[in-house]
C-alpha cells in the first residue's frame, strides 16, 4: 500500500501525519509526505524538519519520502488538484489529510484541499480533524 499525506504545519496536519505513520507501520505501507507552497521560506523548513523528526522516530518498514512541491498559485482548491495529480501519477492507494475548521468566508473564497480530494472520489481518503 502507498499512502500520501500532505502537511501544512497546522495541528490538524500534524495529527494526520501521526495517523498516517501509525497506518503505515500497521499495514507495512510506504509513506510519502508532501508539503505544498508558493515559495520556500523558513516556515517551509520548519514544517519539513518537524515532519522528518516524526518520521525518524517511527519504525516504518520502507524509508518514507518527504518532498516540497511549489505551486504558482496557492489556493486550497489548487493544492487539492495537485494532490489528485500526485495520486494519479504516483499511483497512491490512500490519502490521509488534516482538516481544520475555517470560517464561512474563508471556505467560500479559498475552499478546502481536503474537500477537493474527497469529492473527486478517486482514492480512499481519511480526514483527520
Amino acid at each position: 500500500m502507498r499512502i500520501l499525506v500532505p502537511v501544512d504545519g497546522t495541528e490538524a496536519s500534524g495529527r494526520a501525519l501521526a495517523f498516517a505513520i501509525d497506518m503505515a507501520v500497521e499495514m507495512e505501507a510506504t509513506l510519502h509526505v508532501v508539503h505544498f507552497t508558493d515559495r520556500e521560506t523558513d516556515a517551509t523548513e520548519t514544517i519539513l524538519d518537524d515532519a522528518q523528526a516524526k518520521l525518524d522516530a517511527a519504525d516504518i518498514p520502507d524509508q518514507p519520502e518527504l518532498t516540497t512541491i511549489t505551486v504558482a498559485i496557492w489556493t486550497a482548491d489548487r493544492v487539492g488538484k495537485e494532490i489528485l495529480d500526485l495520486v494519479e501519477t504516483r499511483d497512491y492507494d490512500h490519502v490521509v489529510m488534516g482538516h481544520h475548521e475555517d470560517g464561512a468566508i474563508e471556505r467560500a473564497v479559498f475552499g478546502s484541499a481536503a474537500e477537493t480530494v474527497l469529492r473527486a472520489e478517486v482514492v480512499p481518503v481519511t480526514i483527520v480533524p
